[in-house]
């Protein structure tokens, strides 16, 4: 089914006001999840079910709010404050104890911080600040990260039936946004890809892949190459990935280019039920509105393993929550099922509710 139309005149761009930056007084430490709109964000109840676990009396709060329905577009919701005022904010805070950076800062506020890991660096964003103290002078400094990487790398690894086969193998990334980024450093640094397909409907965003890519990396025998696959037929004619993380929205393909880009995916997918590749695992991580897409029913019903991305999501809170708490999360017995069953239960309640409207 298309998408709906909109009639631009009756759409409404008004700047929304900024939510609060908050630090309520009978907490004793506060994260943030900062970035608009939050409407769909999963990340406060699973950081709060960590904090109940270790007995924590601290929550994460959202920085941004949808305030109601209307015809016009956008809702009307509370957007996040610049990034000048919210680093000011946290710095003059000895509550906080890190944030969740989602869209639009997650490349604007690299700049501002005082150090960037290699995560965030390689993966071109940041999705997370956490606190690095001087053992001498104690002196603090507000550090960005990406953990992105780290959930990406154990959707995959958790999941798999056979994590070792990845090395040495291809694998195919689809898309061309942030998470194609940081799936190509994961692929790469911990999986042992070969070669790194990419597939996207738009040239433009994998040129500007491949030239980011060049500036980091100016070798270009040290790392596995990147291959823009832009024909079905090549497609099917080259080596089956091991591994597929696929990052964009669950539309169907309306254009020229995404009809392409659809039939590229295809032939690859229908390699999977060769005898080289029957554990094959691709990781779906589009989950909202509904975390079963269209890519994963052609992945499944073509033999690979489909691994939603709220598995993703899953680990990579897992990993803010030991940067921020200092503990050993995934270690504390029982927490990670927690953590999952917090999440798996809210996207079922979400897509319920989705596919009753």
């Amino acid at each position: 089914m298309a998408a709906p139309s909109v009639d631009a005149t009756s759409l409404s761009f008004t700047s929304p006001p900024e939510e609060p930056i908050t630090s309520p007084a009978n907490l004793d430490g506060v994260a943030y999840l900062y970035g608009h709109p939050l409407l769909n964000s999963l990340s406060p109840p699973l950081h709060q079910t960590v904090y109940n676990a270790l007995g924590l009396n601290w929550r994460q709060i959202p920085l941004s709010s949808v305030t109601g329905q209307s015809a016009t577009y956008p809702p009307p919701y509370s957007r996040s404050p610049p990034i000048e005022k919210f680093l000011a904010s946290i710095k003059a805070n000895p509550k906080f104890v890190g944030s969740s950076v989602t869209m639009p800062h997650k490349v604007a506020i690299m700049p501002h911080l005082d150090d960037l890991t290699e995560h965030a660096r390689q993966a071109g964003a940041c999705n997370t600040i956490f606190l690095r103290t001087d053992p001498t002078t104690g002196q603090k400094s507000y550090v960005g990260t990406n953990t992105d990487c780290d959930g990406i790398r154990e959707a995959l690894v958790q999941n798999a039936p056979n994590p070792s086969r990845f090395r040495g193998r291809p694998a195919l990334i689809i898309g061309g946004g942030g998470t194609a980024r940081t799936a190509i450093y994961v692929l790469r640094r911990w999986l042992g890809a070969s070669r790194i397909y990419i597939v996207n409907r738009d040239a433009v965003e994998v040129a500007t892949i491949l030239e980011e890519d060049r500036r980091r990396n100016p070798d270009p025998n040290a790392l596995a190459p990147i291959i823009h696959v832009t024909d079905p037929a090549e497609a099917a004619r080259l080596e089956s990935p091991a591994a597929i993380v696929s990052g964009i929205p669950n539309y169907p393909p309306q254009t020229p280019e995404e009809l392409n880009a659809r039939a590229i995916i295809q032939a690859f997918l229908g390699t999977a039920a060769t005898a080289e590749s029957q554990q094959g695992v691709i990781l779906e991580m589009c989950y909202h509105p509904v975390p079963w897409t269209e890519i994963a029913q052609l992945a499944s019903a073509g033999g690979w393993k489909v691994i939603l991305g709220s598995e993703a999501l899953i680990w990579q809170g897992l990993e803010q929550a030991q940067l921020w708490t200092g503990e050993d999360v995934v270690g504390t017995p029982g927490l990670v099922q927690q953590v999952k069953d917090v999440v798996t239960k809210s996207v079922a309640e979400r897509a319920s509710n989705k596919s009753s409207l």
